[in-house]
């Protein structure tokens, strides 16, 4: 149901920005038509149809599986961040302007200026205001990295494992509104932890073209005493580069398991490591088909994977924890009365941090890139630290 539920959200969220878009575009043809004439005037109202066109264009690229389509990776990058930057500010400046714009009265005089101006300047304020928090999502906070320290007890856990350190990376999208410089930095921030096993968790780039292998070459300078162990995102799926990504890592040292497990031995206890491919949404009522083999009895069971939906199959499976991404942590995400509200909670219950059933759990990871907009409000970058403690 979340599969369907959060595409008809994400669907309907696109809709509105794109007819706000156009609502926009026939309001400035409106000026252009009052201010200007002749040649100045044709030249503007093409300019502002083309506009018009172009953003809503890059709108509808957004859609759910858009960069399946045979297109330029220019118009998944530049492009279409752009428009989406550029709706997401003005479609509630708009609206502000729209509810609170001075309404001339049929016959009445023209009285109270100081009150009038007034009214503009807060009503201009208040249209600026998304403005000013998009440009911050965009400039400062996309590259905020935060450290996430958590303390994880688990029951019956090992003596030898007391302590240990487990460091995830997820969500990277190498691409243009991410610099390999602005990762390394994420990286190193990785290193300072001194883990004692590094995981990724998927989408190293966003489409085709997007530079991998400089990914993978930041991904190789994880340092970590049991080494760096992986999974790949749905994003490797759209980019046609799962078989290219697994067998790039695998040169550099770092396994991606992809249906496999690796056993990792700390004193006299191990630690069994799974992963599989992303679990799309839509396999809901098939999550996890088989992992259960996967399971070494008497370890303590980590399984990777991307899609942090699975949970309660993996639960179920007895896996005792399960590492996770792709929602971001919501990325543009309003905290209103102690809720997280965010187009990510209309796919999953499993948005942003720990979450527990039973004996197991899952760390969801709110990632280190963006995807869509280039911009995170309310939902810095993460890297996280999951320190084992016995229960």
């Amino acid at each position: 149901m979340g599969h369907y539920l959060g595409t008809a959200a994400e669907i309907g969220l696109i809709g509105v920005l794109a007819a706000i878009q156009w609502h926009i575009a026939r309001g400035c043809i409106s000026l252009v038509d009052k201010h200007l004439t002749g040649v100045l005037r044709r030249i503007a109202r093409v300019v502002l149809t083309a506009s018009a066109i172009v953003i809503i264009s890059a709108l509808f690229l957004h859609l759910p599986d858009a960069t399946h389509l045979p297109l330029p990776s220019v118009l998944f990058g530049w492009v279409r961040g752009a428009a989406l930057i550029w709706a997401f500010a003005s479609a509630p400046a708009w609206l502000v302007v729209r509810l609170f714009r001075p309404r001339e009265e049929p016959g009445a005089e023209t009285a109270d200026t100081t009150r009038r101006a007034l009214l503009q300047a807060m009503t201009g304020a208040a249209a600026a205001a998304p403005f000013a928090v998009v440009a911050f999502g965009a400039i400062v906070e996309r590259t905020n990295f935060q450290v996430t320290e958590i303390d994880l007890a688990v029951p019956g856990l090992h003596p030898d494992l007391a302590g240990l350190r487990l460091a995830q990376l997820s969500d990277i999208h190498l691409s243009p509104f991410l610099s390999e410089e602005e990762f390394a930095r994420a990286v190193d921030a990785a290193n300072e932890l001194r883990p004692h096993v590094a995981f990724v968790t998927g989408d190293l780039i966003s489409v085709r073209n997007d530079p991998l292998d400089a990914c993978l070459r930041q991904i190789a300078r994880l340092r970590a005493d049991a080494g760096v162990l992986g999974c790949l995102g749905n994003h490797e799926i759209h980019a046609g580069v799962e078989d290219e990504a697994a067998e790039k890592a695998s040169s550099l040292g770092i396994p991606f398991l992809r249906g496999q497990a690796r056993q990792l031995q700390f004193g006299n206890a191990r630690i069994n490591v799974a992963g599989l491919d992303y679990q799309r949404m839509s396999w809901h009522d098939h999550y996890l088909e088989g992992a259960e083999r996967l399971i070494a009895p008497g370890g303590f069971n980590v399984l990777l994977q991307h899609n942090p939906d699975v949970f309660p199959t993996a639960a179920r499976q007895n896996w005792d924890l399960t590492l996770a991404g792709h929602t971001h942590g919501g990325q543009v995400n309003f905290e209103i009365l102690h809720q997280d509200l965010n187009v990510a909670r209309f796919y999953t219950p499993y948005v942003r941090g720990l979450y527990r059933s039973g004996r197991s759990a899952i760390y969801v990871t709110r990632g280190i890139g963006t995807i869509g907009m280039p911009a995170r409000i309310g939902a810095p970058p993460e890297i996280t630290l999951i320190r084992l403690r016995k229960a």
